[in-house]
């Protein structure tokens, strides 16, 4: 014998086999499960190596051309394990990151320096995109920018008469 049931049926069953004191303890009981999985997931995020800048952006302000072209990015693990930085890859060809390759203890610090070609006139907008183990910022952007003044003279004489003629 088959019995089919529609949505309507079972409503109605619900609601006349399930009174309010049995709803309720059933809605609270679903708030702690969704309460202790919360809080779970935002212990399991608190432990490993985390990366934490003092900056993240290096500004030159105006340069002059051929100018100091390095700076440097001052960084502290403030994880309780030690943090690896895989990788540290600027935007561009011009811009060149150099980083420890060696695990960076919790709670010491370690700094990323970043050269730019200042043989280059006009404004600087750059990234370096750096890949470590940390869980905090597994990918961290840092950025330089400033300008870059005009190349100097180079004292040759230029022939602005064009192409010489045969008279």
């Amino acid at each position: 014998m088959l019995i089919f049931f529609d949505s309507c049926t079972i409503r109605v069953f619900l609601i006349r086999n399930l009174n309010l004191r049995t709803m309720k303890k059933l809605l609270f009981a679903l708030s702690v499960v969704f309460a202790a999985t919360a809080i779970n997931a935002q212990t399991t995020i608190e432990k490993g190596p985390k990366i934490s800048f003092s900056k993240e952006v290096h500004d030159y302000g105006n340069i002059k051309y051929d100018g100091e072209p390095s700076c440097s990015f001052e960084f502290t693990n403030t994880g309780d394990e030690p943090l690896i930085i895989s990788n540290a890859k600027g935007s561009c060809g011009c811009t060149v990151p150099e980083w420890p390759k060696e695990p960076i203890a919790p709670g010491a610090k370690g700094t990323i320096k970043v050269k730019y070609d200042t043989k280059r006139s006009g404004p600087i907008n750059k990234s370096v995109t750096i890949s470590s183990n940390a869980v905090n910022e597994a990918e961290k952007v840092i950025r330089i920018k400033g300008e870059v003044g005009p190349a100097p003279e180079s004292g040759v004489p230029v022939n602005n008469s064009g192409a010489p003629t045969n008279n």
